[in-house]
């Protein structure tokens, strides 16, 4: 089995990843989602832990093969970077939302080498201005940042063209229609509900996709 589905599966299984089509969540920014989305949940689950740090470790041998440390976004991604930096021993930091007010005011925690190869851990990419300010952050400090590692993303895009205009690749273990397509198989939420889904991913200021699934 691929492992974007294994991780959608496991993701589904848990609770970690929720579809309510039917009943839109609300997020900050007022945008109505039919998906509400707490990869948090992983680290309770040992079965489906294993599963998304061994492939995290996966995707960053694969596509960043001279990586010489991982940095995670906080606070979400500091326990998916350290599990995976264990796996790959390789050095592990986190970056701060913004600067400590008081000791060392550090925004990065951890050693950080100038001119070190560095791979960010995400847990998900939905709009991507987060992790972007973490790889500026980065590269002030005079990282050299070989991309990003995700457990998810939404695909959308603006996420797309602000990485792209960034310079920053990101490579995400599942994604928005991978999960959608396996929701749909398991029985998590009609058939039907897919391409409401992907309208929503497609533009989520659009609330069209509300009403297509109507009766």
């Amino acid at each position: 089995m691929e492992l974007k589905t294994i991780i959608a599966k496991d993701l589904l299984r848990i609770g970690a990843v929720f579809f309510r089509p039917e009943k839109p969540f609300i997020w900050a920014s007022g945008i109505k989602s039919p998906v509400y989305c707490d990869n948090r949940l992983t680290l309770s689950e040992p079965s489906v832990r294993r599963d998304v740090e061994n492939g995290l470790a996966t995707l960053i041998e694969r596509h960043y093969p001279v990586a010489e440390a991982l940095m995670g976004t906080s606070t979400a991604g500091i326990a998916h970077a350290a599990i995976a930096a264990h796996i790959l021993n390789l050095p592990m930091g986190y970056v701060r939302g913004g600067a400590k007010d008081h000791g060392r005011q550090n925004r990065i925690e951890g050693k950080l080498v100038p001119g070190q190869k560095v791979v960010v851990v995400e847990d998900l990419i939905s709009t991507g201005g987060s992790v972007i300010e973490v790889v500026d952050a980065l590269r002030e400090a005079g990282a050299e940042v070989l991309g990003v590692v995700s457990i998810f993303t939404y695909g959308m895009q603006k996420s797309a063209e602000r990485l792209a205009a960034a310079r920053v690749q990101n490579v995400s273990l599942t994604d928005f229609d991978v999960i959608a397509q396996v929701a749909a198989d398991e029985g998590y939420i009609r058939p039907e509900d897919v391409a409401r889904l992907i309208a929503f991913r497609n533009n989520p200021a659009d609330e069209s996709w509300i009403a297509g699934g109507a009766e």
